[in-house]
């Protein structure tokens, strides 16, 4: 099969081409005959040497696919009941960047009505970590704020960020979202969101603005460092700030004395290297609530661009550029 592999730690240029063997698919797994990849920053990293894959799993980038069901055991954890020739979309710990992929079969979902598998591409890597993120560690909507909680989105034209504004409002929540430039902050106020300009404006003034002093229940952070401090004064009474990533610095200072003043709790994950079983979990909790949302037009992929696999250098130039809305995806 075709694949793309990182040649040696670098810049975009070491992408390269190349050939390997089909994998064969281990007990409860199936393999894929892939038809997109999802393009999301951990790819970056990995790339970068800077986020190397778990024990075990495979050392080409990708941890998101769409395609058809080729060869499988099915007798494991099958919750929807899929069978050959279905096609699926699939969360991996890597080897997304390749023909064919084996997946376990807990982490594979049918694709949602309506859409292609390009579209289902661009869903599980986002999706699984806002699910796990926003609402199971940031409990949104079951906290002191009641249902009707409330949202921040940090990078809300991100991959994630525009995932999590349409989940977040297509389940009844108000949210905010801030992003670098006037055209992005349109694109998340489209999606549902209310938009902050973080070049031009103070996310925290504009929060507590927009609230009426009260603050936010929930923060999904992909920047910490000295965004934390700030973070911390934009939350409401008992609210809950969850990192995802560091892009601004893994180092913050905390003020315990308003943490425990203010009832605040901060946390933070990593999906990757979690266990089948966690990540299956999810998958059953997506199928049950968001991808009835996704059929019904509610919630949709945003796709910025799609490249041929064999222009994945180009894919994470744009990525690392910045000057996408929400997602890149490799076609096959």
């Amino acid at each position: 099969m075709q694949a793309v592999e990182i040649t040696r730690p670098g810049g975009p240029e070491e992408l390269q081409l190349t050939e390997r063997p089909i994998p064969r698919p281990g007990p409860g797994e199936i393999l894929i005959k892939v038809a997109a990849s999802g393009v999301n920053r951990p790819d970056v990293f990995q790339r970068m040497g800077r986020y190397p894959p778990p024990a075990g799993a495979s050392d080409l980038p990708g941890l998101e696919v769409a395609g058809t069901i080729v060869e499988g055991d099915f007798s494991g954890d099958n919750s929807f009941n899929l069978k050959l020739g279905d096609q699926v979309c699939a969360l991996l710990a890597g080897g997304g960047y390749a023909e064919y992929v084996a997946a376990p079969l807990g982490q594979c979902l049918p694709v949602p009505k309506g859409l292609s598998l390009v579209e289902a591409a661009a869903l599980p890597e986002t999706f699984f970590t806002v699910w796990s993120n926003v609402f199971d560690r940031g409990q949104l909507g079951r906290g002191e704020g009641g249902a009707h909680e409330n949202l921040l989105v940090q990078g809300g034209s991100s991959g994630i960020g525009v995932a999590a504004i349409q989940m977040a409002h297509a389940l009844g929540h108000e949210v905010f979202a801030t992003a670098g430039s006037d055209s992005k902050c349109r694109a998340c106020e489209a999606l549902g969101a209310r938009a902050i300009n973080y070049k031009t404006e103070d996310f925290v003034e504009r929060v507590q603005s927009f609230t009426g002093g009260r603050g936010v229940d929930v923060i999904l952070d992909m920047v910490a460092g000295d965004y934390v401090v700030r973070e911390l004064d934009a939350l409401a009474e008992g609210g809950r700030l969850v990192a995802i990533a560091t892009l601004g610095g893994s180092a913050a200072t905390l003020d315990m004395g308003k943490l425990m003043r203010r009832r605040l709790t901060v946390t933070g994950s990593t999906l990757r290297p979690r266990p089948v079983a966690f990540k299956s979990a999810i998958a059953r909790r997506l199928h049950e609530v968001v991808w009835p949302l996704i059929e019904a037009g509610k919630v949709r992929p945003v796709i910025h661009e799609v490249f041929p696999a064999a222009e994945a250098a180009k894919a994470h130039a744009l990525m690392e550029s910045g000057d996408h809305i929400g997602k890149l995806v490799l076609r096959w």
